[in-house]
């Protein structure tokens, strides 16, 4: 009699230890679910330029992504600080931005050059300069790149002097023609500031309403595309030009 009750206790015993386990390896899974983070960035949808990344990756995922997405509010204050400062500087007072380095050497030569020979007389240690040197790794991944981006624009320009692709022609001969018409409305310095701007306000504006963005890109795009079948169509065919590429 004892040893029947002794075995249903262990019995019990093993099925209350069974029961726990696979409840605590359920809380577990269901803890590590609510843990692990959704992926919010949907790759079967249409992106726009095609992108296969979240913004912030397309940007470096770096300091310079946080600047230009105001991860980091502070520092994205003062970088658009300074840049608009520095335009207002130029565009309102005219000044010359050469002559403006040329300034700030000669005031900065000058007081360093002041107080290396000041500091004997008045007794106080000389100011010391680092020693400053370009390293020839940066160097050389800047030339590479840009060696690859220059080759890349000459396979376009040979590619579009040789009538070898029309569509490629019309989109640069469009774009140069933009770039034109933009130009004629602001100065150089204008120009490169309102880049400059758009770097702070155009990702983020993007990021913050992506899928609307992208929802009227898709449709934007399939617009375009049938606008061009039907010029494709009634123009560019009736063109006799060799070796003319069609999409």
């Amino acid at each position: 009699m004892e040893s029947v009750e002794s075995e249903s206790f262990i019995h019990k015993m093993e099925h209350n230890i069974h029961n726990s386990s696979s409840s605590s390896s359920d809380s577990d899974s269901d803890h590590d679910q609510r843990r692990t983070p959704p992926n919010s960035f949907k790759s079967n949808v249409y992106r726009l330029f095609g992108r296969q990344q979240p913004i912030h990756k397309v940007f470096g995922a770096g300091k310079p992504a946080d600047i230009f997405l105001w991860r980091n509010k502070r520092s994205s204050g003062i970088a658009l600080g300074a840049g608009t400062t520095l335009w207002l500087f130029f565009e309102l007072l005219e000044y010359h931005l050469i002559t403006l380095v040329c300034h700030l050497l000669i005031v900065s030569l000058a007081g360093l050059f002041l107080w290396s020979n000041a500091s004997v007389f008045i007794h106080k240690s000389p100011l010391h300069i680092p020693h400053i040197a370009i390293p020839e790794e940066c160097v050389v991944e800047i030339a590479s790149a840009l060696r690859i981006e220059i080759n890349r624009a000459f396979v376009v320009l040979r590619d579009i002097g040789t009538g070898r692709d029309l569509k490629k022609f019309l989109s640069v001969i469009g774009g140069l023609w933009f770039i034109s018409v933009i130009g004629n409305w602001f100065n150089f310095l204008t120009l490169f500031y309102l880049g400059f701007l758009s770097l702070f306000t155009l990702p983020l504006l993007y990021e913050k309403y992506e899928d609307q963005v992208d929802a009227f890109g898709e449709k934007a795009m399939i617009e375009i595309k049938k606008q061009y079948a039907v010029f494709d169509a009634k123009v560019l065919s009736q063109i006799p030009i060799a070796g003319l590429k069609k999409d």
